[in-house]
């Protein structure tokens, strides 16, 4: 049985700025693993299979929106950020209703990190074929591909920030424990990357890490 954490009703913004109806009214469902974008309320099981857009949660990214942010006149807005760059943008009425949609996300995110708990991607780096894994109990562990040496290891808690340069590599700034010294470690940018380590922070805690480019 799947839990559904968040059920409600959103206005969703067109992409398309020239038409004369700007919002559309969709309903958001996070359920198990998934986000699912209604056009209607799903009442059968077979309705959860038509969603107009499924999205992984552990793949997207949400972020509320502040006054300076918003792109017109409404207020509460939100929006979510897909694996392949899709962005989508909504508005509810209430405040309290965009804090409710907050927390249920978040509820979902950490729901998955814990189902997960680890993930495996693959970089190149300087023509090199590397492993990152991101192990939400441990931390971070970097490793050669070819033959499984680590390369470097550290912990969430020694994570102390991050930059990337808004094309093809993210920084980490780590702090060695022995030293105390903050060391960087460079590694491509892979979006799903990124957004792993966010769903992370989203559901464990305070966000610590910043990647600037993402949004």
């Amino acid at each position: 049985m799947f839990k559904i954490v968040y059920m409600g009703w959103v206005e969703e913004r067109e992409q398309d700025t020239l038409q004369d109806r700007m919002y559309t009214p969709k309903f958001l469902a996070l359920r198990g693993s998934s986000l699912y974008k209604f056009a209607a309320p799903p009442v059968t099981t077979w309705d959860w299979t038509r969603a107009e857009k499924t999205f992984t949660v552990y793949e997207i990214m949400c972020k509320l929106f502040k006054d300076s942010e918003i792109l017109d006149r409404r207020k509460h807005c939100f929006g979510i950020q897909s694996e392949s760059g899709e962005d989508l943008y909504f508005s509810v009425e209430l405040e309290c209703e965009q804090s409710q949609w907050e927390k249920a996300f978040h509820t979902a995110m950490f729901l998955e990190v814990e189902r997960i708990q680890c993930k495996t991607y693959a970089c190149v780096l300087d023509s090199h074929l590397m492993g990152l894994t991101i192990d939400f109990s441990m931390g971070f562990v970097c490793f050669d591909a070819a033959t499984k040496a680590v390369l470097w290891r550290y912990k969430f808690s020694q994570l102390k920030g991050s930059s990337d340069d808004g094309k093809s590599k993210i920084k980490f700034l780590f702090q060695n424990p022995d030293t105390k010294q903050i060391e960087a470690k460079v590694i491509p940018k892979i979006r799903t990357q990124a957004l792993a380590i966010w769903d992370y922070f989203a559901g464990e805690g305070p966000l610590l890490l910043t990647i600037t480019s993402l949004w």
